[in-house]
């Protein structure tokens, strides 16, 4: 079996759950299909095997090689529900610290350059001190849209305001509208 210290429920003085409690974490996996798919077939194949099917049985079934059925009932029985879960993989160290993609973060959303109403990727890389490509990718990785708001934003231009009244004054005075719109000056 694949619980080596299975105890039946009815006996509990040495405090060990029995085998359908455990269980319990690994069938809540098996529904994760749309989080982690993954994660959700090796519990559903830690599971299967728990019933007492062969490992070519359970590979059969769920379609894979039986030495991947064997590589996750040898990692759950080792590890228990944390041998399910990915390794850290292999690979260069992370070159830019949380505290600084934090800073990243809380400039992109607070802050804006001057003359200009967003950031702009390029922008914000010389500002920060970073690749523009991993300012995008930070960007992504958070769904921060600095060009996308939900609110208005003010141009920076100075004459704004009298290009505001000459507008505002056109359509105010729509006498001189219809006019011009009729073709009679």
């Amino acid at each position: 079996m694949i619980y080596p210290d299975h105890e039946d429920h009815r006996s509990s003085e040495s405090g060990a759950r029995p085998n359908r409690w455990r269980a319990r974490g690994t069938v809540r996996l098996t529904h994760r299909a749309r989080v982690n798919r993954h994660l959700a077939f090796r519990a559903k194949l830690v599971l299967s095997c728990a019933e007492g099917i062969s490992s070519a049985e359970v590979a059969r079934r769920c379609r894979t090689s039986n030495q991947t059925v064997c590589r996750w009932r040898q990692r759950f029985i080792a590890q228990r529900l944390d041998g399910l879960y990915d390794e850290p993989r292999v690979g260069a160290p992370r070159q830019i610290s949380d505290e600084s993609v934090e800073a990243l973060i809380i400039k992109t959303l607070e802050t804006t350059p001057k003359g200009r109403t967003q950031w702009s990727t390029r922008k914000m890389a010389s500002q920060v001190g970073i690749s523009h490509t991993m300012v995008g990718r930070i960007w992504r990785t958070f769904g921060l849209r600095p060009h996308r708001t939900l609110s208005f934003k003010l141009s920076p231009d100075p004459q704004l305001v009298a290009k505001i009244r000459d507008i505002v004054g056109l359509y105010m005075n729509h006498r001189w509208l219809v006019v011009t719109y009729s073709g009679v000056v």
